[in-house]
């Protein structure tokens, strides 16, 4: 596995911050493990091993103007 830096995705970025409020409570109140911590390691245990690790050890390119 090679880390650094991550690479920003515009078409991402954009996603996240215009998903309706209403849209998340909506998921959170019909799906009972919607937003959960931990929820994840239950459902796939060796992909949320592998983001753990790679959150851990990379960086965004926004981490450098904090």
């Amino acid at each position: 596995m090679k880390f650094g830096m991550r690479k920003p995705s515009l078409a991402k970025s954009f996603k996240a911050r215009t998903t309706a409020k209403y849209k998340r409570k909506v998921k959170k109140a019909l799906l009972p493990g919607y937003g959960k911590k931990g929820m994840g390691m239950i459902k796939n245990p060796k992909k949320a091993a592998y983001n753990k690790v790679y959150k851990k050890t990379t960086f965004s390119i926004w981490d450098l103007f904090k």
